[in-house]
């Protein structure tokens, strides 16, 4: 019998880039780096539990913008690009003179990687990652979900509802459309929840979320079994709490696996190190530099000098880390079990890109994990969907507003970094909805109807929470300013066309295929007040 579950929850998004007005990008390289070194290597370690027939099970959220640009054909042949210059570059790194003989071997292991990598894209999946992750939600162990259209942070939107109706409808119907599934859960962008959201989401067939553990901890009535089992928000829509051991163990600078001295350290990347003559086929625009995915040196810890990677060491690390994980929540759940009335759920959500990208070894540790959690009798991995199944009815409550990120609230999205940014979208969305008032019931040509589409999906790409974030991280601040202003200048341009009815059908052409995105979108499925003939 089992004594409690522990359910890993992963979110995988990216914002979107897609830029054919290039003949290359320098941001698109996310997409790229994220594909060889998380999506890639999730697929590889589901297929290794498939064949095994390890009893797993899983939850991953997807978002609209990164199922886009993976089913993207112009992202998809530049990605195959990518990663022959990655393989010429470490080809020239193992003859590279005076290379260390570690280093040479690292060079090595990255050429072996990067060729591999190629023939799983091209040749296993070819070049369908989502088809991938599809044959193993239909064995009934990975759960898939989504979240919002583009990730818009929804509490700083909801001054006008529907802005958080758009970005939940218009998220769900796009995953639906590529994947044929209506998603049971949905991942709040950044965990950001705000009271009342759940009647939006329940609108939309939605039976579950997460919130950060305090969402939960201060939940009126407080939760008798705090985050360890899901609520009832009163409308049968369940949240999910964080369990805050579990982020500690994995998240932490501190405290958390990610920093140990064995592992690979993400920022000793050779992009960074060697001349710009060495890199010019990686740095399209001839000057910025970019990450490889060459990286030589472990974290080693402290201020010591970085010492050389060692793949082995790292490897046998990260299944001690991965049993040692497993032991803590056997026991957390061992210490909770006689004070609950039902067998506690240890909820623990990360950040996908966590896994491979951030974490080089992250996947073999979730791997481990798995496996480990499978073989033994007290403690079972379960997907949330299936958790709810098979619960006695669940307290009901009414979550508190928060957020996963700094301090908890909205403050990383709401600050002196990026607070020019809400006026402007906010006075959008107006615009919008006044826009589709005033047409309401009159007949639009179809030239009209493409602009008012489009305007729609220029409103929702700026209000990509992505956008903020990137401007109080302080990364990349120039391409987040960008692609705000950009965003805005294409909604602005075409609201005020359709007031004029003086739509350039070129320019309106060249928007469609530079934001190719959402391609059934149309204000009469999102907006209630948009009945247009």
């Amino acid at each position: 019998m089992n004594n409690g579950y522990l359910s890993i929850v992963l979110h995988a998004h990216l914002p979107y880039v897609h830029h054919p007005e290039y003949e290359h990008f320098l941001e698109e390289n996310w997409l790229f780096e994220a594909i060889t070194e998380c999506y890639l290597p999730l697929l590889a370690m589901l297929d290794r539990l498939q064949a095994e027939h390890i009893d797993y099970r899983l939850t991953l959220s997807l978002s609209p913008t990164l199922l886009t640009m993976w089913r993207c054909p112009l992202l998809q042949g530049r990605y195959l690009n990518h990663l022959r210059l990655q393989q010429e570059l470490a080809d020239r790194e193992i003859g590279r003179a005076g290379q260390p003989p570690e280093y040479r071997e690292l060079a090595q292991m990255y050429a072996q990687l990067f060729q591999e990598t190629l023939l799983r894209y091209r040749d296993l999946y070819q070049g369908d990652l989502l088809g991938g992750f599809l044959k193993h939600q239909q064995t009934g162990k990975l759960e898939l979900i989504t979240t919002a259209a583009t990730h818009g942070f929804l509490p700083l939107l909801n001054l006008h509802p529907g802005a958080v109706r758009n970005q939940i409808k218009v998220g769900i119907d796009t995953f639906k459309a590529y994947t044929g599934l209506q998603p049971a859960g949905f991942w709040l962008p950044e965990c950001g929840y705000y009271p009342g959201l759940e009647t939006l989401l329940r609108e939309q067939g939605v039976g579950y979320f997460f919130v950060d553990s305090h969402g939960l901890m201060d939940a009126s009535p407080a939760p008798a079994n705090a985050v360890y089992a899901p609520i009832d928000c009163g409308n049968g829509v369940a949240a999910f709490g964080r369990d805050p051991a579990s982020s500690r163990q994995v998240w932490s600078a501190q405290e958390g696996y990610p920093g140990h001295a064995d592992y690979r350290e993400f920022y000793c990347d050779i992009g960074f190190e060697l001349e710009p003559d060495d890199l010019a086929d990686l740095m399209p625009d001839g000057a910025s530099r970019t990450a490889t995915g060459i990286k030589y040196r472990r974290i080693t810890g402290g201020d010591q000098p970085k010492q050389p990677y060692r793949p082995l060491q790292a490897q046998a690390t990260a299944r001690e880390h991965a049993a040692d994980f497993v032991r803590r929540k056997q026991a957390q759940i061992d210490a909770l079990r006689d004070a609950m009335d039902a067998a506690p759920l240890i909820v623990a959500p990360f950040d996908a890109e966590l896994f491979g990208h951030w974490w080089f070894e992250g996947p073999l540790w979730l791997e481990e994990v798995l496996r480990l959690a499978s073989a033994g009798d007290a403690l079972r991995t379960v997907a949330c969907g299936e958790h709810l199944a098979m619960r006695p009815p669940l307290q009901t409550a009414a979550p508190a507003a928060s957020s996963w990120g700094q301090d908890g609230y909205s403050a990383y999205w709401l600050n002196d970094s990026n607070d020019w940014i809400y006026p402007l979208i906010h006075k959008a969305q107006a615009d919008l909805e006044k826009l589709l008032a005033d047409l309401s019931g009159k007949a639009v040509t179809a030239l009209q109807q493409r602009a008012l589409n489009q305007a729609l999906r220029s409103l929702l790409l700026a209000q990509a929470s992505d956008w903020p974030f990137i401007l109080k991280s302080g990364s990349t601040v120039e391409y987040a300013k960008k692609s705000v202003n950009d965003h805005l200048a294409r909604f602005n341009y075409l609201h005020d066309a359709i007031r004029k009815n003086r739509i350039n059908a070129r320019y309106l052409a060249a928007l469609e295929i530079m934001d190719d995105i959402f391609p059934e979108l149309n204000p009469n499925t999102v907006l209630p007040q948009a009945k247009i003939a």
